[in-house]
């Protein structure tokens, strides 16, 4: 909630300030309370100031506002900052809470990909995608991370809903050129990197000065290679240098289940674990989010803090799906990156208050197998909850046009 030191008179007037409580983490603190303060919202929806309420008169002849224009919330009311989901997957939504009967890549084979294949159909996607946006929106998630399905058209039509309902999001066409869980649901090499880029360009439009804006301002691409089993070599070295060239974020999964684990070893014999797989085809940077990592060593993490790449606990699909549990405390001792994730649909609830109490669970579970463990506290899940996952997803920096527009 850090605030900007100076303001023009002429911003001034256009503050929107409001009284009573705020809370909020920081990396020394993980649970801040602000008790009456005051808080000034500059017109780009920038905090301006946060000064103590009894202050309010000073405060306003310093910032140029009228005392009495002031927001005062009540006693039950606080704010705080919006949760940032940093991994789900947008196109499962519409069987989420069903269809978890089954370990990751059975349930990939069975249910999943079948389901994705639907996107073709833009009337099907726009209807899904809208109650997902809708839903996480009013679960309090004001970021989210998307994963959408290899179809070009509805990866941007999400991009646009998302945009439309204020919500800011990282929006993934997802790239898949190798998979023998489901030989209907995949694309050529060249066709995966054809459309990341005609995705990047619609995002990104050219005006005649050559400079660029962005259609959706809310929202980003991200460079979506699903993960190792379903990737070449190649697509994942190409894809890399897309994210390079561009300055984009990077998201895909990792060490979620061990039967996964054991298949990437077999895929790639050359890498030293599955991190190692990662780490040569250039995907790990510090704007990389992996989701899951429950098997990582502290090699493994070692690289991941190196690289300055994150990770998304998704402890919901963690437990649904069986696939094992994340020991946040071994990540954070490592000053690895991580925030939370809902992991729909192999996470059976869209909220990130739910992912904030199974993380908690997951931690609790960890201390019965092991009495030595610290469990979680609240507070702590708060935080990454919103700080954690919000140093996964930073603001970004406008593209280069070497990729997308070359």
């Amino acid at each position: 909630m850090a605030a900007s030191k100076a303001c023009s008179s002429s911003a001034a007037t256009n503050f929107k300030v409001f009284r009573g409580t705020f809370v909020h983490s920081t990396q020394e603190e993980a649970l801040v309370i602000l008790e009456d303060a005051l808080l000034g919202v500059d017109s780009t929806g920038k905090i301006s100031f946060v000064e103590k309420g009894p202050e309010l008169e000073k405060v306003s002849a310093k910032f140029g506002f009228n005392p009495s224009a002031v927001t005062q919330l009540s006693p039950q009311e606080f704010f705080m900052p919006g949760l940032v989901d940093t991994h789900i997957h947008a196109a499962q939504y519409s069987f989420a809470g069903t269809a978890l009967d089954l370990p990751l890549l059975d349930w990939l084979q069975t249910y999943t990909f079948p389901v994705e294949s639907r996107y073709s159909d833009l009337e099907f996607a726009r209807q899904v995608y809208t109650h997902v946006v809708k839903r996480t929106l009013r679960n309090g998630t004001t970021t989210a991370c998307y994963f959408a399905t290899i179809h070009t058209d509805a990866s941007l039509l999400l991009g646009e809903i998302a945009n439309d309902f204020g919500q800011r999001a990282l929006v993934g066409k997802v790239c898949m050129d190798r998979n023998g869980l489901h030989e209907h649901y995949k694309e050529e090499t060249q066709e995966s990197l054809d459309e990341t880029s005609r995705c990047g360009n619609t995002f990104y439009i050219i005006n005649i000065n050559i400079t660029h804006f962005s259609r959706y301002p809310l929202v980003k691409p991200v460079v979506t290679p699903r993960f190792s089993v379903s990737c070449t070599s190649e697509l994942m070295l190409k894809l890399a240098e897309v994210a390079r060239n561009n300055n984009l974020h990077i998201q895909s999964h990792i060490s979620e289940n061990m039967d996964e684990v054991r298949l990437v070893q077999e895929l790639f014999p050359e890498s030293e674990s599955y991190t190692d797989v990662y780490r040569k085809h250039n995907l790990l940077t510090s704007k990389t989010i992996m989701a899951h990592g429950c098997y990582l060593s502290d090699e493994e993490l070692q690289i991941f803090h190196q690289t300055g790449s994150s990770l998304a606990h998704c402890p919901n699909s963690n437990l649904s799906l069986c696939s094992g549990l994340l020991d946040v405390r071994k990540v954070l001792s490592h000053k690895v990156k991580l925030g939370l994730g809902t992991d729909v649909a192999g996470g059976y609830s869209p909220s990130m208050l739910d992912a904030v109490r199974r993380t908690r669970d997951t931690s609790k579970a960890l201390k019965i197998q092991d009495p030595v463990h610290q469990t979680l506290t609240w507070e702590e899940t708060f935080r990454l909850a919103t700080l954690g996952g919000s140093q996964g997803i930073p603001p970004q920096p406008k593209p280069s046009f070497r990729a997308f527009w070359s």
